[in-house]
């Protein structure tokens, strides 16, 4: 089971209806089966996801996060684990919206080389 303490991901792709792009930064962390993040960037003011993972790295998460546009929005996400040659982790994910449209979609986050920075708000 890969730990995701630490690890910072970023958008690679989302379906048209997600609100999560290329700037757009998660910070996770990990405590035994609990896994959360903080999540910023782009049309993202601030965000968090809190679920479990499972023995196999796989992961399912409720989240919520605030828009550039004054919105509220809400919904889950089922996300499988891909070990990259370098040793990162890319998650492929399934997702929905609970409220708006409660549309479904897919994206793709890829964790960051060592070194980048992390979420950044602005408090």
């Amino acid at each position: 089971m890969p730990n995701y303490d630490g690890r910072v991901f970023v958008s690679l792709e989302n379906t048209e209806n997600g609100e999560v792009d290329e700037r757009t930064r998660f910070a996770y962390h990990q405590n035994g089966f609990s896994v959360w993040a903080d999540y910023a960037g782009g049309d993202i003011v601030r965000g968090h996801l809190v679920g479990t993972t499972d023995e196999d790295g796989r992961l399912h998460f409720l989240y919520h996060h605030l828009n550039t546009a004054g919105e509220l929005r809400a919904g889950e996400c089922n996300s499988i684990p891909q070990k990259l040659p370098d040793g990162r982790l890319r998650l492929r994910e399934t997702w929905r919206w609970l409220n708006g449209d409660c549309s479904a979609g897919t994206s793709i986050i890829e964790e960051q080389a060592p070194g980048n920075s992390g979420v950044e708000h602005d408090d």
